[in-house]
């Protein structure tokens, strides 16, 4: 068995694969999400889709959310369906797929609440899939995002 180790390791170098080991070390804390509300009840962030999102969509935008950290990864999700929203949490940023939906955010969310979130309009998901400039501002809007939910 310490005589295939090394071969597998030549073998792998032989064929362009970086073999990776899984470091062994202290553990890290993980910071808290939309799990457990802040002390005034708000959760950091909502996000707003469009109902019937493709599964290509849906992907873009989870890994675009998880690229800014645990905080955005983890966003409560919500879609508008011809009813509308629903129940809307209340939170300090609401990042919102597209006009329609940000209309449905605004008949559902109270003023009060609406005058002390950020809300975060971007394109929707299908439009974001296939232009480069709609990718473009949902980077800028995710940045926006950030520093606003860090100064939270």
């Amino acid at each position: 068995m310490t005589q295939a180790l090394p071969r597998r390791d030549r073998l792998l170098r032989a064929m362009g694969v970086t073999p990776w080991r899984l470091r062994t070390g202290g553990t890290v804390a993980a910071e808290p999400a939309n799990d457990a509300p802040a002390a005034d009840g708000r959760v950091p962030c909502v996000v707003i889709l469009p109902a019937g999102c493709g599964e290509r969509e849906l992907d873009l935008v989870g890994r675009a959310l998880r690229a800014f950290g645990p905080v955005t990864g983890r966003a409560a999700r919500l879609e508008v369906s011809e009813r509308g929203l629903g129940q809307v949490p209340v939170a300090a940023a609401y990042l919102v797929f597209g006009e329609a939906q940000a209309r449905a955010l605004g008949h559902e969310l109270p003023a009060a609440v609406m005058s002390t979130a950020q809300i975060v309009l971007v394109d929707t998901p299908s439009d974001i899939l296939f232009k480069a400039v709609a990718k473009r501002r949902l980077w800028n809007a995710l940045r926006a995002l950030g520093r606003a939910l860090a100064r939270e």
